[in-house]
């Protein structure tokens, strides 16, 4: 019994030291201090030899499992040190080779189109202010000579808060209200650009929440030659200086007399074909004349004063501009999508 201990002790000690890793560590820790080991069957087997060879045999196999825990402990640290160095070996930064380029960002298309049409309404002296995107009822509507129980809401279904008459808006005309009782009673040339929301199915032609710009200019003698001329430039810094604009009568509570306006169609050239749906045509923007009522009550006097409005969304334009065919691609967010406008 004494000599197979001893052979056992010379075996496991040699085993060990062959380890190479934690994983065959754990093997060998098994085959020799596990329930089922060949160290723990010994010591089991002791109560079967005769008296007088237990004492020795006992003191024999506690000695040589103490001495391969030790070991085992040892070797453990080893190893584990071993696969430290080697990790931080294959991660170290090699200082002698040129860093790495940092990848950057770019701007959203909605935010390309936006700064766009920035900078073509400043070349008219149009300046930007910003709007709440939460409103109350008032200003969303009553103020744009939308009362309540007006046909005209069940456009603009919105997203109510639990405020009672807070809202999120629907449209950033709102903001001409905000814009002229804060420069009345001097003249106005804004744009109000923002986000926008509606209580909306999302399909290919709208979303939730979209962005829209809304432009305003109030002063003496604004007529609706200048609206058109104003509208006719834009069209023709955005879609190139080929394009016409053409206006359809159409119907705003806040806006009378009100138009939409639209470009020849940018692929056919008005000829027809499938994204102008063969009319030659396509809509970019609703305007119109400042409705009376609205220039009251942004603290204008309408004998005195006129004004005219216009709106028009980022992403209809866009859309129009680079023949996109689903206005969803713009919120999902896929860099596929958004990768060819970098």
């Amino acid at each position: 019994m004494l000599e197979e201990l001893r052979r056992m002790r010379e075996q496991a000690k040699e085993e060990l030291q062959a380890v190479l890793n934690l994983e065959a560590l754990e093997s060998w820790r098994l085959a020799y201090l596990g329930k089922n080991g060949a160290v723990t069957r010994a010591l089991r087997s002791i109560g079967k030899l005769p008296r007088e060879e237990r004492p020795a045999a006992g003191q024999l196999a506690n000695e040589i499992r103490q001495e391969l825990e030790a070991a085992f402990e040892a070797r453990q640290e080893t190893l584990r040190q071993e696969a430290l160095a080697a990790d931080m070996a294959r991660g170290a930064i090699d200082v002698r080779l040129p860093g790495r380029p940092q990848s950057l960002g770019y701007l959203h298309l909605s935010t390309q189109t936006l700064r766009e049409i920035y900078a073509i309404f400043a070349q008219m002296g149009f300046q930007v202010l910003r709007s709440n995107e939460v409103e109350t009822d008032t200003t969303n509507f009553q103020l744009l000579n939308i009362p309540p129980h007006h046909p005209a809401r069940d456009m603009w279904s919105t997203f109510y808060t639990t405020e009672p008459g807070v809202l999120l808006r629907t449209h950033t005309s709102p903001g001409q209200i905000h814009a002229m009782r804060k420069y009345h009673p001097h003249p106005i040339r804004v744009i109000l650009p923002g986000k926008c929301y509606r209580y909306e199915q999302v399909t290919v032609r709208s979303e939730h929440m979209f962005y829209q710009v809304e432009g305003l200019a109030v002063g003496r003698n604004i007529t609706m030659a200048d609206l058109k001329g104003v509208l006719t430039h834009f069209a023709r810094q955005m879609f190139g200086p080929e394009r016409k604009l053409r206006f359809r009568p159409s119907y705003f509570p806040f806006t009378e007399p009100s138009a939409e306006a639209d470009i020849d169609c940018i692929l056919c050239q008005g000829k027809g074909c499938a994204m102008c749906k063969y009319t030659g045509w396509l809509e970019i923007l609703g305007s119109g004349m400042v409705h009376p009522n609205v220039l009251r009550n942004g603290g204008y006097d309408p004998d005195i004063y006129s004004g005219f409005a216009f709106g028009m969304g980022p992403e209809r334009l866009a859309i129009l501009k680079h023949g996109i065919t689903d206005i969803r691609y713009f919120f999902s967010g896929d860099v596929r999508f958004l990768h060819q406008f970098a």
